[in-house]
């Protein structure tokens, strides 16, 4: 569906990226984790078709993103991180901005707003960013654009709107469409991500499935110091430790997010050899 070949891209003399490569696939949920300014948000941006590519490439269902082909667009939408809306109902920019996408669907944007607890008769100025972004989300979704790129989507987003979202991005995956979303909120999303890729300083830190994840690494609660002393990576709590450590036992554990990425960032050569074996 996406396939990413040795990927440079460049702000003036400021190198982002060389020599990625990656592939995402229809049917999954990817996480794109990494620190502010590792260029999540450009490798999305680059995927959409909104900034070119120094060199290498990037096929998204057998187009180029830069050409900005009308079939294309059609089957892309990415919800950014900051954007913009006009002063008019929703009404009216359902009827200038659904036609751009046939297989836009009113009910289920009505559906997802209805979730949300969004008025359908508001104007967009009249709302909070919590509120306008549940109205890009909404509309994202009622899209069903096969490509759906989210910058940071629950940014300005409370704790029900959280659990809102989640609940309505489970409803709209399906097995044609492929969900990439750039986030340092990893709690939020942790129960829906089925692929976790880590970006740093512009490379890919580490790329697997959820399940190749929990089969290899152990996310649990140790008392021992020395477990704490062993592990990939520890957390003291005020009566022991949280730890990431190697599957050893092939024992069943909850993946935890947040655990897995300050332990691939803090020790990737340890956590790349696990991976390889």
């Amino acid at each position: 569906m996406i396939r990413i070949q040795n990927l440079s891209f460049a702000y003036r003399k400021k190198l982002v990226f060389d020599g990625l490569s990656l592939q995402f696939e229809a049917g999954h949920v990817y996480g794109l984790l990494g620190k502010n300014g590792t260029g999540k948000s450009s490798l999305l941006r680059n995927i959409a078709g909104l900034l070119a590519p120094k060199s290498g490439s990037i096929n998204v269902n057998g187009f180029t993103p830069f050409q900005r082909l009308p079939l294309f667009l059609e089957d892309v939408y990415m919800v950014p991180e900051e954007f913009y809306l006009p002063d008019i109902p929703i009404a009216d920019f359902l009827q200038h901005s659904a036609a751009f996408y046939p297989r836009f669907n009113q009910a289920q944007f009505s559906n997802y707003m209805s979730v949300f607890e969004v008025p359908a008769d508001n104007t967009l100025q009249n709302m909070s960013y919590g509120q306008k972004k549940k109205v890009l989300i909404s509309f994202a979704l009622a899209t069903n654009a096969k490509i759906l790129l989210m910058d940071e989507p629950t940014n300005g987003l409370d704790i029900m709107s959280k659990s809102q979202f989640r609940k309505i991005l489970a409803e709209a995956l399906d097995e044609e469409r492929c969900i990439i979303i750039s986030t340092h909120q990893v709690k939020d999303l942790e129960n829906l991500i089925d692929r976790i890729t880590v970006i740093d300083e512009g490379k890919i830190l580490f790329d697997e499935n959820v399940d190749e994840i929990t089969r290899k690494l152990s996310f649990r609660f140790a008392y021992d110091n020395a477990d704490a002393a062993s592990a990939l990576y520890s957390e003291s709590l005020l009566r022991g430790h949280v730890i990431v450590a190697p599957n050893t036992e092939g024992e069943e554990s909850k993946l935890d997010l947040e655990l897995l990425y300050k332990a691939i960032v803090t020790n990737p050569d340890k956590i790349t050899k696990l991976f390889q074996s």
